[in-house]
């Protein structure tokens, strides 16, 4: 294994330990490794915070096209899809809740497009931008449940049965209800998530709207976009393919639920 010169961890000990069995795809002494995970590991988070492109990666950490390449494997595996799920289970135990939740919260945000993404971005008439949708549903805590990513020009109603049906999958069908907004409305949208067994509940605005509004429920979904948008890789859609913006998206709640359930995380065996 090359020594290189060290650095401040991100990372600590307590969170590493955790999320180490998930991104060890191979034994630790196999051979083809050169770097350590945790310096890997490190350097995504550097690259997910700050924004900058991977050839931008200060020389401290191991090299962007080593770290690149292991970020996709770790993608492609479902590595951090895990990470979230398991965070989310124990951050509901360690507030009382049930492990799976019964009600959910969808909605979704435009990324603007870059030189990177322009190719598959969508024209969203709304909010006057071209990009890419990021689609995302959570449970009533805020915390992730599904997430994918479509072009901004396709409607949010028509992304609902997709939503649902992951939303089912990572919560073993616990969920039978979802608040949404105005853009899911319809009979198509209302089929879809029927046929996944959830009830859809449209939180309206208020007629004689004046200024900021805070909705019931919808804020639920609305903070962690906001969460998100302070991650600077995803403040537009810089990938190329929309699986890695979604995959960083993971990456980026991983690691906000990871330091929430870090008091935890010395008591879990």
């Amino acid at each position: 294994m090359r020594t290189r010169k060290p650095y401040p961890s991100n990372v600590t000990d307590v969170e590493w330990a955790f999320v180490a069995p998930y991104l060890t795809l191979l034994p630790e002494d196999a051979g083809q490794r050169v770097h350590r995970l945790r310096d890997v590991f490190d350097a995504l988070r550097w690259i997910v915070r700050s924004g900058a492109p991977w050839r931008y990666l200060p020389g401290d950490f191991p090299p962007w096209e080593m770290v690149y390449q292991q970020t996709r494997r770790w993608l492609d595996a479902g590595c951090f899809e895990a990470i979230v799920h398991d965070l989310r289970v124990l951050l509901r135990l360690a507030e009382g809740r049930d492990a799976d939740p019964s009600a959910a919260v969808l909605d979704s945000r435009t990324l603007q497009s870059s030189v990177e993404s322009g190719a598959r971005a969508g024209y969203d008439g709304y909010k006057r931008k071209r990009g890419s949708k990021v689609h995302m549903a959570v449970d009533t805590l805020g915390h992730l449940l599904a997430l994918h990513v479509a072009p901004a020009s396709e409607q949010d109603r028509v992304h609902v049965g997709r939503l649902c049906e992951a939303v089912q999958e990572a919560t073993g069908e616990s969920v039978s209800l979802a608040f949404v907004d105005q853009g899911c409305t319809g009979d198509d949208a209302e089929a879809d998530a029927a046929s996944e067994g959830i009830h859809l509940e449209v939180v309206k605005l208020p007629e004689a709207k004046k200024g900021f509004v805070l909705l019931p429920r919808r804020w639920v979904v609305e903070r962690p976009f906001g969460w998100a948008s302070r991650f600077r890789r995803l403040a537009k859609d810089y990938e190329r393919l929309q699986t890695v913006l979604a995959g960083l998206h993971y990456v980026a709640f991983g690691l906000l639920m990871l330091r929430k359930a870090a008091p935890v995380l010395p008591y879990i065996s």
